[in-house]
């Protein structure tokens, strides 16, 4: 019989006959043997194993909303293919510096975060200082989806398009005003990005939300602004506010009859919201492997797509690498509007 060496517990020495029992660490040195000894490969073994626990999707913004429709929409088939349940996280404060800082800092490689054009395009040139990298803290895992903004007036301003709506405020220089959510916001970045390609003067007048600014839209105090689809759509099927463009690069299937910004004289131009999966730096390889390919497995999943197609939001589900070449389109995009504007944080 093998010898055992003694480990200062006589009981287990004073019998010959007494049958050796692993503990704990012996078994996982032994199936980490077999995972290197080429029974199963490493990397494999490590996928296989992981998620280990429930999977936190952080979302840094409050309830509600487009960001919280495609989050939950991805958590939901993510759990069904994970092994692990996939559940959100809202956290919202400072613009999204809160949370992007917390995740930033998360070892626990069951931490992820949805990725925005404010927190990843935006935040770094209207903050002086950050308290996390956009580019260096993170791990592209895969653009999830875009959101169309769309541009609208109040009944009472006498544009039908956007070709009537830019010579009118042409007209009438200082005159007419467009509402944001906040500074920095994607409304403010959707009628900023207008106005720089139509060449416009209109006061901005941003709000704390988008429920205050729509108040002022539909009872005629604001002229107009740049709504993402989904919660503008009910209000222009009551007629009450009339969408004069949209910011997506072809029509709504919601909206047939109304124009993207491109068909009426801006060819290129898009303007959408969009969202994305980002992991902690600190993520392993071959867990960020597994999750970008269930991840795009997930958006394009016919449950999301339903729920996604609903809320008038396109699904993209592209791979780390694709996700990480728009993530720097985007900067240096959004970089010159906002200098440009001179955004700073509320």
């Amino acid at each position: 019989m093998p010898y055992a060496p003694f480990d200062g517990n006589p009981s287990m020495h004073s019998d010959h006959s007494t049958h050796f029992a692993p503990n704990r660490r012996q078994l996982l040195g032994a199936s980490g043997a077999l995972a290197l000894g080429g029974l199963l490969p490493a990397a494999a073994w490590a996928q296989a194993t992981w998620p280990s626990k429930s999977v936190r999707f952080v979302v840094p913004f409050a309830p509600g909303g487009s960001s919280e429709i495609v989050a939950r929409s991805t958590a939901a088939e993510l759990s069904k293919t994970l092994g692990q349940s996939v559940f959100v996280d809202n956290k919202p404060g400072a613009a999204g510096n809160i949370a992007m800082q917390e995740v930033a800092r998360a070892e626990d490689q069951h931490t992820l975060i949805l990725g925005h054009i404010g927190t990843l395009a935006v935040n770094p040139f209207i903050f002086d200082k950050l308290p996390y990298d956009a580019n260096k803290d993170f791990k592209p895992v895969s653009l999830l989806a875009k959101v169309p903004s769309l541009y609208v007036v109040h009944p009472d301003v006498p544009a039908r398009n956007l070709k009537e709506f830019i010579a009118y405020v042409k007209k009438n220089p200082g005159k007419f005003s467009y509402g944001s959510a906040g500074n920095g916001s994607a409304g403010h970045l959707a009628f900023e990005y207008l106005k720089m390609t139509a060449e416009l003067f209109m006061l901005h007048v941003p709000y704390r939300g988008t429920g205050p600014m729509m108040t002022d839209l539909l009872s005629g105090r604001l002229d107009a602004a740049a709504v993402g689809a989904a919660a503008m759509l009910p209000f222009i099927k009551s007629g009450k506010v009339r969408c004069i463009a949209t910011g997506s690069a072809q029509r709504l299937p919601q909206l047939p009859d109304v124009p993207t910004v491109a068909e009426q004289g801006f060819p290129g131009f898009e303007m959408t919201q969009w969202y994305g999966m980002l992991a902690p730096a600190s993520l392993a390889q071959e867990h960020l492997d597994k999750l970008s390919a269930e991840t795009m497995k997930a958006v394009k999943a016919p449950e999301s797509l339903k729920r996604l197609g609903a809320d008038a939001a396109e699904a993209i589900g592209g791979t780390p690498a694709q996700f990480a070449q728009f993530i720097a389109a985007e900067q240096a995009r959004w970089k010159k509007v906002l200098l440009r504007a001179k955004v700073k944080p509320d």
